[in-house]
């Protein structure tokens, strides 16, 4: 009789977090970024019916990168916990933290379990504050664990150079137009340092906007609004995009 083949914990760990790694290195990368008013999300998907950024709740956004399926699950549990959390006990009760935490549980059960894949996603929670000091952002990786982010935020692709170049150049204050810009940016830049183009309509936008009167801050930007965002700069963009807030998709 053979002996079975032995396989550390630790190896086989090593093993499931590399596999979950390679297959969110395959997707494209998508970054997030606080400017003055609010939080924006930013990422090149050409497809116009499968999202990687969604509302939660009044004031979370979802970001997901890596496989579709996965993360669309995840992203439907968590609308399920806000509502349910919302109407059981109060709207302010739904928090950014509460919902990285029950991601955070989810994520480390399947990574922990021999009896399936681990997910092959990474997951940004952030929810917009009634000041820049109130906002959150976390970041969840494919083992569950979960990361404070502050300032700016990149997952997926070749997320750790997007990082670096974002750190350096990302600071307080911005308007969204300069956020967009500095996100695209980063975006453009390949793995061997050089940039490339990519066009408006490849882009997916969203923002958690505080200065919305409504009670639900997140709206995506298309159309002629994210096309005048790219072209320019300043406050006369920044009025107009507040002056179709009510004309854009939800």
């Amino acid at each position: 009789m053979s002996t079975p083949f032995y396989v550390s914990p630790q190896q086989a760990m090593a093993d499931r977090a590399e596999y979950a790694r390679k297959g969110i290195a395959r997707g494209r990368s998508l970054v997030v970024l606080q400017y003055a008013d609010g939080i924006v999300f930013v990422g090149e998907n050409p497809s116009r019916a499968l999202h990687k950024f969604s509302e939660i709740y009044d004031r979370i956004g979802f970001a997901a990168a890596g496989k579709y399926n996965e993360y669309e699950n995840l992203r439907i549990g968590g609308v399920r916990y806000a509502d349910l959390r919302g109407y059981t006990y109060d709207r302010d009760d739904v928090t950014a933290r509460g919902l990285a935490n029950v991601y955070a549980q989810t994520l480390g059960t399947i990574f922990s379990s021999a009896a399936e894949k681990p997910y092959e996603v990474e997951l940004v929670v952030a929810e917009v504050g009634e000041t820049p000091e109130g906002d959150q952002i976390y970041r969840l990786p494919h083992d569950g664990s979960i990361v404070d982010e502050h300032g700016s935020v990149a997952v997926g692709g070749n997320a750790e150079q997007i990082s670096n170049f974002l750190d350096q150049r990302h600071r307080d204050g911005m308007s969204l137009a300069e956020a967009l810009k500095l996100a695209v940016q980063a975006l453009s830049r390949d793995t061997n340092g050089s940039e490339r183009e990519i066009p408006a309509e490849r882009l997916e936008v969203a923002v958690l906007d505080r200065t919305r009167p409504q009670k639900r801050k997140f709206k995506r930007i298309i159309g002629r609004q994210l096309d005048r965002l790219l072209a320019a700069d300043g406050a006369s963009t920044e009025a107009e995009s507040s002056a179709e807030d009510g004309s854009e998709e939800q």
